[in-house]
């Protein structure tokens, strides 16, 4: 055996120990050469799912994460391929030490390890050999006990999630989660407290999301959701009222292309149908927001022009591949106008499909001068490309395609 193929063999015979006995704190790959150029790293550390251990992998890209969750053995699977080969680097962290594993393209290895000592019998015990788990005590960006979720239908007056609201629940605190992560990079992490943020919600519904948007920014900011159906409207701000929310949260009814907004600072708008969601980008974009944050659904309006090249013709006959082909289209088409306009946008996960279906989300931070001419050359080849013709973002923005 070649030293570098014995270097590597031990690498993977410590991993193994490692996931098999419950010592293993994390292992990083980097140094990426496979065909993805935006793949940066790949993380992977021990969690607790009610299901059992699990593996968490997240996938660290330019401009997004992708995390997925693996059992033991399938993680071993997935991971023993990739380390010294699509990832070069591979750094293993254990309760007793740690193993790096260097290679090199030329398929040259060097492994290094080092031991760690271990904690007195009479001390604390080491932080990084606690077991993770999903149903640790941690800090929420929402409580779980507040009122207005119980007034919505959320909670019980335990503060635990209503039968059939889990999912409900998990998606409002993701969503408070990410919007903490986004704040974070704008432009607007340096405003001032005196100069409250103002935020719209266009297509409120319920208000679940809104209500937290509230209860997360608190006095930093003012939030308006923009509601077509009075009921809702009439609900939400009553219990915005008996919450002691009010008026720093307010709703008003009205469509979502027609109401009349001055400028604004964060734009949201989850799960407008089809072209409302362009309607959105283009209030938020006429407002000038700093950060615009949508989850798109029912991309119908390019499908009657979509234009199979000849090599996708036959894939494309199928309805499912049609769909899936207009979803990936349009909102890629909205990602690129967004670009042009001055923004630097992500596309990921919003959260895992177990909880909802509708799980795409696009943010964009505004960063720089619109009007790039080298990006509009691209839009533009990428509509022709799938004879594209017309969209609504695009024609609110003045953009020929």
């Amino acid at each position: 055996m070649n030293p570098a193929h014995a270097a590597r063999e031990r690498f993977l015979t410590l991993l193994r120990t490692a996931v098999r006995d419950g010592s293993l704190v994390k292992l990083t790959l980097g140094k990426p050469r496979g065909a993805d150029p935006s793949l940066r790293n790949l993380f992977v550390r021990p969690v607790v799912l009610k299901t059992g251990p699990h593996l968490t992998f997240v996938w660290r890209h330019t401009a997004r994460d992708v995390t997925k969750n693996h059992p033991p053995a399938d993680a071993l699977i997935q991971l023993e391929p990739l380390i010294g080969t699509d990832f070069l680097d591979a750094h293993l962290f254990t309760a007793t030490g740690s193993a790096q594993l260097e290679c090199a393209p030329d398929g040259s290895a060097r492994l290094r390890l080092k031991k760690t000592t271990p904690p007195s019998a009479a001390g604390p015990a080491s932080v990084a050999a606690m077991p993770a788990t999903h149903d640790r005590a941690k800090t929420r960006p929402i409580a779980a006990d507040a009122p207005w979720l119980h007034a919505l239908g959320v909670t019980n007056d335990r503060g635990q999630p209503r039968e059939g609201m889990a999912d409900k629940f998990r998606q409002i605190e993701k969503f408070a989660e990410l919007l903490s992560h986004l704040l974070a990079e704008s432009s607007l992490a340096s405003r001032p407290a005196s100069s409250p943020l103002r935020v719209v919600d266009m297509g409120s519904g319920k208000g679940y999301l809104t209500f937290a948007v509230a209860a997360l920014l608190g006095e930093r900011a003012t939030v308006h959701g923009i509601e077509a159906r009075p009921e809702l409207v009439d609900l939400c701000n009553r219990i915005a009222r008996e919450h002691d929310l009010a008026p720093r949260l307010r709703f008003t009814a009205g469509a979502i292309a027609s109401t009349p907004l001055e400028s604004f600072d964060i734009l949201i708008a989850l799960h407008a149908c089809d072209t409302a969601t362009d309607d959105s980008l283009a209030q938020g974009l006429a407002a000038g927001a700093s950060l615009l944050v949508v989850s798109p659904c029912c991309q119908k309006e390019l499908r009657s022009q979509l234009a199979a090249p000849p090599v996708l013709a036959d894939a494309l006959r199928h309805g499912i591949f049609q769909e899936r082909q207009a979803e990936f289209v349009t909102d890629a088409l909205r990602a690129q106008l967004l670009e042009w306009a001055g923004y630097r946008t992500k596309v990921f996960e919003f959260i895992s499909t177990e909880h909802t279906a509708k799980n795409l989300m696009i943010a964009a931070l505004k960063t720089h001068p619109p009007g790039d001419s080298t990006r509009a050359a691209r839009i533009r080849a990428f509509a022709a490309f799938y004879g594209i013709r017309s969209q609504r973002l695009a024609r609110h923005l003045n953009f020929p395609l």
